[in-house]
């Protein structure tokens, strides 16, 4: 049995992995761990037995006696401050709730001397402002990080890689594109988008305004249940020290994926601004290119956006 640590355990991310576990037939114990507890259902599998514990990873002591305790085979590391508007407004409680804990995470391993593989998850935010002739990005590109948020996530790669070389650490890193899917709370565009949407269709309308904010930004987005498919092939072939893209390596406006969702929904709408929405320095445009993983690993995305927007809307 296949033993996997979960930080940011009560995230939507978590919920898909164990899923994927579980329909691929593969027993698993699990120890999820998180600040926040999850509000889904842990005995639902055939294959995987989860428990949960609370669990603040800027604690290191507390976070030696979970490893000391359940010994994974895995770390599975989703623990963040995901929201680069956040880190705008709180840059330091981003950074050090990004940074910090995924440093303490890693010395604590260390220590033990414990033999197992860590993900690392990294952001397509750390490639910040691209020119349209280095699309799709690969992962030799250059770093750019323009938010707080992204030089955190520039900073635990960095971390990641000071750890693989230096204190001979498996570990392999991330850079995951914007991600979609059921369960993703509404304080992420696309399910924001879709609950205005839903609320319209839910009243009877069939046309009305969407709020949003800069929806000509491009991003390439990806189905959660083919980034826990990336991670788990991660796990089984990746190669330590070594950064992949996971991403669809197609890109779309906010503006059509909002136009898409109110398609399918029947729906007729104005999209109105909301300058307060609009974050500083935002990216303009990020598509990535997956060949790393489609060439050396097999994996290939396997959801369309269309599939994507249906499930997330749930019709």
């Amino acid at each position: 049995m296949k033993k996997f640590l979960i930080t940011g355990f009560s995230g939507f991310v978590s919920r898909h992995f164990m899923e994927y576990l579980d329909k691929h037939a593969i027993d698993s114990s699990i120890l999820g761990v998180d600040i926040a507890t999850p509000e889904f259902p842990l005995d639902n599998y055939r294959h995987v037995r989860c428990a949960y514990q609370d669990l603040n990873l800027l604690n290191r002591d507390d976070i030696i006696l979970t490893l000391q305790m359940f010994r994974p085979d895995y770390i599975l590391h989703l623990a963040s401050y995901s929201s680069v508007a956040y880190s705008w407004k709180q840059p330091i409680i981003s950074f050090r709730n990004n940074t910090n804990i995924f440093l303490n995470l890693l010395q604590s391993v260390s220590d033990l001397d414990l033999p197992c593989r860590i993900l690392s998850i990294g952001s397509s935010e750390e490639y910040g402002n691209v020119a349209a002739q280095d699309l799709p990005l690969t992962e030799d590109h250059p770093l750019n990080p323009v938010s707080p948020y992204a030089v955190a996530r520039v900073s635990q790669e960095l971390l990641s890689k000071i750890y693989s070389e230096g204190y001979n650490l498996d570990v392999v890193m991330t850079r995951s594109f914007n991600h979609i899917g059921p369960y993703q709370k509404s304080t992420f565009a696309i399910p924001a988008f879709a609950n205005q949407l839903l609320e319209l269709k839910k009243n009877g309308f069939h046309c009305g305004d969407v709020i949003a904010g800069d929806v000509s930004i491009t991003r390439d987005f990806i189905d959660v249940r083919d980034v826990v498919a990336a991670y788990y092939t991660l796990f089984e072939r990746g190669m330590k020290g070594n950064i992949y893209n996971i991403c669809s390596g197609n890109g779309v406006t906010l503006k059509t994926v909002i136009e898409m969702m109110a398609s399918l929904l029947h729906l007729k709408i104005n999209i109105i601004k909301n300058l307060s929405l609009i974050r500083p320095n935002d990216n303009k445009i990020i598509i990535g290119s997956n060949q790393k993983m489609t060439t050396q690993l097999g994996w290939k995305p396997q959801f369309s956006l269309e599939q994507s927007l249906r499930d997330t809307l749930g019709i």
